[in-house]
């Protein structure tokens, strides 16, 4: 009988921690379903972010012709380079956390996020040039980056994620799944880096305004850049929408215009959610 992860863990001595967001899945049926989705050949390089004890790992092995993990944990890299590091030529363990780490090159990247870095951690991905993703989050911020203009979910993420990639949204995890359980279910989406289909000139101004009007996603346009600008804005393009209702493509044009009209000067903010 396998060793079940709760006992492996107590084993190594080694206890989960909120600090490092760290969940453990427990089922190598669901993470032969993760991996499956990344669609791996046998040329790629796979960047997997947060191994823990490696049920990912194994299975992005098989597939791969390199993998790099990247993991925080001292104690779980331990774990890896025991289970891996000399066994191994294929596979580089980096311990560092990978906010502060310069990526190395990789086609695919597999990863069950620890849910506090999830918005850090895309932006900084899709800096990169990649195939595609397959990462894990909380379902609430997965639907937020698949929301699109109208939807409750529909969000400042929802349109900066759009203007760097596609993401399809593949299936959900219960919580109960996990070691320890987190509190809420999860999400597993595909992300394929890609460019928008109108032309954003100005990115970060464009960054700027989403996240001066979505402070006010309920408000017309007019409101909302009223509020930000702190004077009042009469004439601009989609002034009676609602935030929560214009797509990118109408921000977009929305930027065009404050620019022309140097309008955006006393704005602040800066990408990302």
């Amino acid at each position: 009988m396998k060793e079940n992860v709760q006992s492996r863990l107590k084993k190594l001595g080694i206890r989960p921690t909120q600090t490092l967001g760290q969940n453990f899945l427990r089922k190598e049926t669901i993470a032969e379903k993760i991996v499956d989705a990344a669609e791996i050949y046998s040329k790629d390089t796979v960047l997997e972010i947060g191994p823990g004890l490696g049920i990912l790992t194994d299975k992005i092995m098989e597939k791969a012709s390199n993998t790099i993990l990247v993991e925080k944990d001292d104690s779980l890299v331990g774990y890896l380079e025991g289970k891996y590091g000399d066994k191994d030529e294929d596979i580089e363990i980096i311990n560092d956390d990978v906010l502060e780490l310069d990526l190395p090159d990789f086609d695919k990247v597999i990863s069950n996020l620890p849910f506090s870095i999830s918005s850090p951690v895309t932006f900084k991905l899709l800096k990169n040039d990649f195939e595609w993703g397959v990462c894990t989050y909380q379902k609430q911020f997965a639907e937020r980056m698949v929301a699109e203009a109208g939807e409750e979910e529909y969000s400042r993420l929802s349109v900066m994620v759009s203007t760097l990639a596609r993401v399809e949204s593949l299936f959900r995890i219960p919580r109960n799944e996990f070691y320890p359980p987190p509190k809420v279910d999860t999400a597993v989406v595909r992300i394929i880096p890609s460019r928008p289909d109108f032309p954003l000139k100005y990115d970060d101004a464009f960054s700027k305004v989403v996240k001066a009007l979505f402070n006010y996603r309920r408000k017309k346009i007019k409101n909302a850049l009223s509020t930000a600008l702190d004077k009042e804005i009469k004439k601009v393009p989609y002034k009676d929408k609602r935030v929560g209702k214009l797509p990118p493509d109408k921000i977009n044009e929305l930027v065009n215009y404050l620019i022309e009209k140097d309008m955006i000067d006393d704005l602040e903010g800066s990408s990302e959610e």
